[in-house]
């Protein structure tokens, strides 16, 4: 395994009302590459999101620059569930060399018969209209289905950061691109190198989203994580940083 000079860069997005600080413990035990964050938890409608998400990527891919040798330094691009279909968006424009998915779809809203791969979009449209009531409760709502029992047990849910870190407009603006988004059509035409991490019981994005993405992404890799839920990196950071090193510097040999 060849580990060069110059790694890259990560550019991480995050799930849905999380702040960007889920990642601290992932990216400090990754420090040969750089990385940085889109920032949309103050997005004030979904055109906005998809406009940051967009703007942002080009910004980094030109500060990237190039290595010492002249050729252009790797962007990747990490994504969390709402932040992996934001990935695959960017993706398919051409912009990224590399994506980590971690329990994201391609599509989260999908049809009742299909209940193993999203949710029916009535539960989005609910969650909108809850989040203009008492958005509190629809957060701790949501964070209730993120883990196992076990994971709950465990004390992994106290690890996560505090409710409260994205403005109501950009909750429902994430929620509307969790709506309307459907990556499954251009797939096949994303040729880079793609790992996807899931939890095997993933109540948010089911296991079944995984299964659709592998079936149809020409470089991708599926790492099932098992007894898991929705953050399948939370609480097993060493061991996932492992996993990103070494799929990552396989592609390089």
């Amino acid at each position: 395994m060849t580990m060069p000079g110059t790694s890259g860069t990560i550019l991480w997005l995050t799930g849905w009302s999380m702040p960007n600080s889920v990642f601290d413990k992932l990216q400090a035990l990754l420090p040969e590459f750089h990385h940085g964050f889109i920032n949309y938890s103050e997005a004030g409608s979904m055109v906005e999101m998809l406009a940051i998400t967009e703007t942002t990527v080009r910004e980094v891919r030109v500060s990237a620059g190039s290595d010492f040798m002249g050729l252009q330094r790797p962007l990747l691009i990490g994504g969390w569930s709402l932040g992996g279909l934001l990935a695959l968006r960017l993706a398919s424009k051409g912009f990224v060399d590399g994506l980590i998915l971690l329990a994201a779809t391609a599509r989260f809203t999908s049809p009742k018969e299909q209940n193993d791969r999203g949710w029916p979009d009535v539960y989005v449209r609910q969650m909108i209209a809850a989040l203009k009531k008492d958005r509190y409760a629809v957060e701790n709502n949501f964070r209730q289905m993120l883990f196992t029992d076990a994971e709950w047990k465990s004390g992994l849910g106290e690890v996560l950061p505090p409710i409260g870190s994205w403005t109501t407009s950009s909750l429902i603006a994430g929620l509307q691109v969790l709506r309307e988004e459907e990556c499954l059509s251009y797939l096949p035409e994303i040729h880079c190198p793609v790992l996807l991490i899931h939890g095997a019981e993933d109540k948010i994005c089911p296991y079944g989203a995984a299964e659709e993405l592998l079936a149809q992404l020409p470089q991708g890799r599926l790492i099932t994580i098992g007894e898991c839920g929705h953050v399948p990196f939370l609480g097993r950071e060493e061991g996932i940083a492992g996993e990103i090193r070494r799929w990552w510097y396989g592609y390089q040999d």
